[in-house]
């Protein structure tokens, strides 16, 4: 996959990416792993996070999708999921904001009656050239949206997750061996993959698994949002494979890790998908 020069406004659309990435998990069949099953997804309208509700609707699984205002995006995903029967609540507000994550939560178990699986996605970026461009007001923010949501809507969900219940994280490869544009991002994503490790140890007595998946370079709207068009450009490039994933190919992971009949003794696992690069560290 070559994609040309292009640019968006934050937080990115999918309709305006050039190539269009495979994010419909089209030629998935579902297996009933997840039948029945509760899901909130945070960043959930497009990327990873819609290809992950899709997978999780193919096996069975009613979703809600926390977003912040990419409402053309969160309805398109939530008619995929609709179309396998499932239902799916939209949820759109700043993860940022302390009270939005207690509010996501707390909608999802009025409308589906529990919820059984966390996927926390959401992310912001922005990449800059120098430490020195990085001002409070970002960092603040970057940590704000990329790790203390997490904590925070894992804090309410843990309120109802049931024993068998899933907490999976998103990671990045930039949490793993850090980014020189984007300093602020990698601190939160590594500060993702130590959370997962403790919080898996801190949640087995409750019978509660936590895992996290660590991508390489994935074309979602993220990138011609927040990076310059040479680096969209030549994004996924510098991978063994030669190119970037599209979110399809990540979902998967997501299912695997959902699934207890498929990962009952995986807790504490940070799940590298870099496309042929050798796991830092």
């Amino acid at each position: 996959m070559n994609q040309p020069k292009q640019s968006q406004q934050p937080p990115g659309d999918t309709g305006r990416m050039a190539p269009q990435p495979r994010d419909e998990m089209r030629d998935w069949v579902g297996r009933d792993l997840l039948r029945d099953r509760k899901a909130l997804i945070t960043g959930g309208d497009s990327g990873i996070g819609r290809a992950v509700a899709v997978a999780f609707a193919k096996e069975g699984a009613d979703v809600a999708i926390a977003y912040l205002s990419e409402h053309d995006d969160a309805e398109h995903t939530a008619a995929l999921v609709r179309e396998q029967g499932r239902r799916c609540l939209l949820l759109p507000g700043d993860l940022a904001d302390a009270a939005q994550c207690e509010k996501v939560v707390a909608g999802t178990v009025r409308e589906f009656g529990g919820l059984d699986l966390l996927v926390n996605n959401v992310a912001t970026q922005q990449e800059h050239q120098s430490f020195d461009e990085i001002d409070d007001e970002q960092w603040t923010h970057t940590f704000d949206v990329n790790i203390h949501s997490y904590f925070r809507v894992t804090a309410a969900a843990l309120r109802h997750l049931p024993e068998g219940g899933a907490i999976i994280n998103t990671g990045s490869v930039n949490g793993l061996r850090g980014n020189k544009k984007l300093i602020d991002y990698s601190a939160t994503k590594g500060a993702v993959h130590a959370w997962t490790f403790a919080m898996a140890q801190s949640l087995v007595p409750r019978g509660i698994r936590v895992n996290c998946v660590a991508p390489g370079p994935v074309w979602t709207p993220l990138i011609p949002a927040t990076m310059g068009e040479e680096h969209v450009e030549s994004f996924g490039q510098q991978v063994p494979m030669g190119r970037a994933a599209d979110p399809d190919e990540l979902a998967p992971s997501y299912v695997f890790l959902a699934s207890n009949r498929m990962s009952s003794y995986y807790t504490g696992e940070v799940m590298a998908a870099l496309g042929g690069e050798t796991t830092p560290g």
